[in-house]
């Protein structure tokens, strides 16, 4: 039993999402009746054309209106069905897009911890192919319901209508295909919910080394690549070869048995009509032949989906796990931070990533508005974590952030982080133009704002030099020197000119000349701003108001360039060891 409430969970939520289509439903089904029931009354009209044919030749004049009625229904049943399968395919692709935007507005509500522990391929093969495969299982399985259920009522009346015994017959042995199809789909449920998971690492996979080909190929990497695809790609092919031929066993084994209801009926109805007192005709048995058909055809069909059904509920489970990921803790009741004057303090802050392995224990900060804060230390010392507890992606485990002297944790994270502007060594860019990256935190930014912000970025003159300009369309930045897309990242911060900033290694990928450049513009941004720059080049910090030498989680030391060094403590150390090995002066 608690293998199936998953399933169960995943199918009712699926069917919450219908809800707001129940018109269309409705228009279905009312769709699928008529198309069913004329077909089936066809059949009725095809068994009295029969019986117009006896030994001594075909009653036309009997047979003429027979032939008109049907060729007048059958344009009927074409249309019905159109408007049946267009409405399915409607409730399917308004299903499926509200299911797909629950999932990405959920992804925008996840805390970063979630998503730097999770592998991105998964998340988007959740979104992308587990929504997928749950549209493929409504498409099927929403015209297979309707039009089933309307045939297996319809030729149930129709045949009770005709010769109750052999109707008998033929309810007695379709319970068979039941019991078949669901021990089958039984095992198909497991192994399509493995194969659902095994398709999220496998395309996880293949976004880490799209995405690190440069990598790979410098560093020889692409034999290890491949083996590691191929061992992910033989446990799918594996998992859903398995799930194949579980589900392959359905129709096979469903049909078997509806082979049996129709020799049933044939040998029972042939034994009727030759026994004229029960006045059984030859056109009565085809009718009955027919409806047997058209009675076990629902069972073959919904047998026929099982793979498609299993898959998209197995899927559905996987995107509903996503969607249920808790998200950050809301913003109730916190209140908008209006005027920020740069004044940030660090009382007692401790935080780790696991808890078993503390990173910052007991920091302690008081920076003063407009001051420039310089942070270094060795790797995995803190510096970026420090930074991204001040933006509040993840929350102090212990101690208090307060920003303007209110705790962030009582402020709006929209309002917080507005009053930021952050430049990190990563740089990111959409596709779309040079304009709106620029204006991607001041999207009502004037072109002229723009352009300001770019030459006060030094980055004007390369954009002049792109095809069209600042309307130059550009992909993921692929077009673009590192450089460059640091410039366009630089000119962001610049347009919008928040009250506070932060610089993880923000000049790293730029040239010696044109970092001078950006330093001096830097240095009038800052100007009256409260500033953290995370730098390891000597030029970035040497003018700071205050270096914090961080080492484990804690700031070991803090003061001028100067001052530091006539310490000749840790931060003269990490100074002279590049003097040693040639770094920057």
């Amino acid at each position: 039993m608690a293998a199936q409430k998953p399933e169960k969970g995943a199918l009712m939520r699926i069917l919450k999402y219908v809800k707001p289509q129940l018109w269309l439903v409705a228009v279905a089904v009312i769709c699928a009746a008529a198309s069913v029931l004329l077909s089936l009354y066809t059949t009725v009209l095809v068994g009295n054309a029969v019986d117009c044919i006896t030994p001594r030749g075909a009653d036309f004049d009997k047979m003429t209106p027979i032939l008109i009625a049907i060729a007048v229904i059958i344009p009927l049943v074409a249309l019905f069905q159109w408007l049946m399968y267009f409405c399915t395919n409607a409730i399917t692709h308004r299903t499926v897009k509200a299911l797909r935007t629950d999932a990405f507005a959920r992804i925008q509500k996840l805390p970063l911890s979630y998503i730097d522990v999770t592998s991105h391929g998964d998340i988007i093969s959740r979104v992308v192919n587990d929504v997928d495969a749950v549209s493929d299982g409504l498409l099927q399985g929403f015209q297979q319901l309707f039009t089933g259920i309307v045939t297996i009522v319809g030729t149930l009346c129709f045949m009770l209508s005709l010769n109750l015994e052999i109707t008998l017959v033929v309810v007695v042995l379709t319970p068979v295909s039941f019991v078949v199809a669901a021990v089958i789909s039984k095992l198909c449920f497991n192994k399509f919910r493995e194969q659902s998971a095994l398709k999220g690492e496998l395309t996880g996979c293949i976004d880490e080394h799209i995405g690190n080909q440069k990598l790979v190929k410098a560093f020889g990497y692409e034999g290890t690549a491949k083996d590691r695809f191929n061992d992910i790609n033989e446990r799918l092919n594996v998992c859903g070869r398995r799930a194949q031929f579980y589900s392959a066993l359905t129709n096979p084994c469903t049909r078997f048995v509806n082979s049996l209801v129709y020799a049933g009926v044939g040998v029972f109805g042939a034994l009727r009509v030759l026994s004229s007192a029960h006045g059984f005709t030859v056109g009565g048995l085809s009718c009955f032949l027919q409806y047997a058909n058209q009675y076990t055809k629902p069972f073959n069909e919904i047998s026929g989906v099982v793979t498609e059904l299993q898959n998209a509920i197995a899927s559905a489970g996987r995107i509903f796990e996503l969607i249920d990921r808790p998200a950050e803790a809301s913003d109730e009741g916190a209140k908008e931070l209006t005027s920020c004057d740069g004044r940030v303090e660090l009382d007692n802050v401790s935080f780790s990533y696991l808890p078993e392995k503390p990173l910052i224990e007991g920091l302690d900060l008081n920076v003063k508005s407009g001051q420039h804060i310089a942070i270094v230390g060795p790797t995995g010392c803190g510096k970026t974590t420090l930074i991204n507890l001040l933006m509040r992606f993840y929350d102090v485990v212990g101690g208090e952030i307060r920003v303007s002297g209110d705790p962030i944790s009582s402020l709006t994270r929209s309002s917080l982080r507005r009053s930021f502007g952050i430049v990190l060594q990563e740089t990111w860019l959409f596709k779309g133009t040079v304009r709106d990256n620029i204006a991607y935190g001041k999207p009502d930014a004037t072109p002229d704002e723009v352009m300001q912000a770019a030459k006060a970025a030094h980055a004007h003159s390369f954009i002049k030099r792109l095809p069209q300009g600042y309307d130059t369309v550009i992909t993921d930045g692929g077009d673009l020197s590192q450089g460059q897309k640091q410039l366009l990242s630089i000119a962001r911060v610049m347009l919008t000119l928040p009250p506070m900033l932060i610089l993880d290694e923000a000049t790293s990928s730029i040239d010696t000349r044109t970092e001078m450049k950006i330093q001096s513009a830097f240095d009038r941004m800052m100007q009256g701003r409260t500033s953290f720059v995370v730098a390891h080049r000597l030029s970035t910090i040497r003018e700071a108001d205050c270096i914090l030498v961080m080492k484990s989680g804690h700031i070991v030391e803090q003061g001028t360039h100067s001052e530091l060094m006539q310490k000749g403590g840790f931060y003269a150390e990490l100074i002279n060891s590049r003097q040693d090995a040639g770094g920057e002066q």
